[in-house]
């Protein structure tokens, strides 16, 4: 009686410990949702937050679970994870959300979590657990999310130059503040969307490797679902203040038809990947789409030493939290 009660609590801890990552998730990610909307003047902060937290919530009834399957199911291979790859996982993204956070790096929750599981996996196992096709399907879109992103906001920001070349600017510049709330609740559903489902997706993990979910269950228990998605928009509301002026003015000045274009972008990348099932960055996303606006200004209005930076942080993402998540599954041994 005393093992399997010890077992829960390891259990309930861990699940504490992945709501913590959701609430980082949407406290650190909050940036990519608001930035645009925020450094174009069209809202203010606190507005901002509040309505990007809305949307992150209201996703709930939007996207199926594609991408809590990928990372339930998709990752690695049945029977290898267990509590100690879980806290392992868990250790590593947190630790480095909280060092991108602290220096304003843009990086990526995302991926974060998915260089956890496989470091945590690798130290257990080797890199035979992992499931290939899921690794590369999610590494692809590391290189796929910004370029599209930035393809997507360079044509938008293209095709609206075209359509209102005869307009007034200040005219153009009163419509796209009205436009740009549109954008942006269409972007911040897509990052409820798919930044949500990557914690359900490591709960439904850990309740299959105890027991307490099977590997045949079509989805995750309910309030797995409804409390990751509750807990992405609180911490949206409390927002990473730190990251909001790198993503809104240190990339390139943005004006309200750029903020539209680079959201508009930035979410149509994010729908296509979550009906695809694939958790990617909406860091990589909504910079790809920034850069793009920017350059098709000219190439000097993107600040490409700031962009280049946000690059190699992505770079080292997963191995960074591959590697913290490796030592923390050794130390999780020597615990319990």
């Amino acid at each position: 009686m005393e093992t399997v009660q010890t077992a829960l609590w390891v259990v309930m801890l861990l699940v504490a410990l992945a709501i913590l990552f959701d609430f980082m998730n949407g406290f650190h990610d909050a940036a990519n949702s608001i930035a645009t909307v925020v450094s174009t003047g069209v809202l203010k902060p606190t507005q901002a937050v509040l309505f990007a937290a809305f949307f992150n919530v209201i996703a709930i009834f939007i996207f199926h679970l594609s991408v809590a399957a990928t990372i339930g199911k998709g990752i690695v291979q049945p029977g290898v994870v267990d509590t100690h790859v879980i806290f392992g996982a868990l250790v590593g993204a947190i630790t480095w959300n909280v060092i991108t956070w602290y220096y304003g790096i843009p990086s990526s929750s995302s991926h974060a979590l998915i260089g956890g599981i496989v470091g945590a996996v690798i130290a257990k196992a080797g890199a035979g657990a992992l499931i290939s096709a899921g690794i590369l399907k999610t590494v692809a879109f590391i290189f796929v999310s910004p370029l599209l992103g930035f393809l997507l906001g360079s044509l938008m920001m293209v095709a609206v130059a075209w359509i209102f070349r005869r307009a007034r600017p200040n005219k153009v510049d009163k419509w796209f503040r009205r436009l740009q709330l549109l954008s942006a609740g269409a972007y911040s559903l897509g990052h409820g969307g798919n930044d949500a489902q990557k914690t359900i997706g490591i709960i439904w993990l850990l309740l299959i490797a105890t027991g307490y979910a099977s590997a045949s269950d079509a989805s995750p228990p309910t309030w797995t679902i409804v409390s990751c998605y509750l807990v992405i928009g609180l911490g949206t509301m409390f927002g990473g203040w730190r990251i909001v002026k790198t993503m809104g003015q240190r990339i390139t000045k943005l004006k309200p038809v750029g903020g539209f274009c680079a959201e508009t972008g930035g979410a149509m990348t994010l729908f296509v990947a979550t009906a695809l099932g694939i958790p990617v960055s909406t860091t990589h996303t909504i910079t790809g789409a920034i850069v793009g606006v920017g350059s098709t200004q000219r190439a000097s209005a993107v600040r490409w030493g700031v962009a280049g930076n946000i690059v190699w942080a992505w770079i080292l993402t997963i191995p960074a939290s591959a590697f913290v998540a490796a030592i923390a599954y050794w130390v999780s041994l020597q615990l319990y």
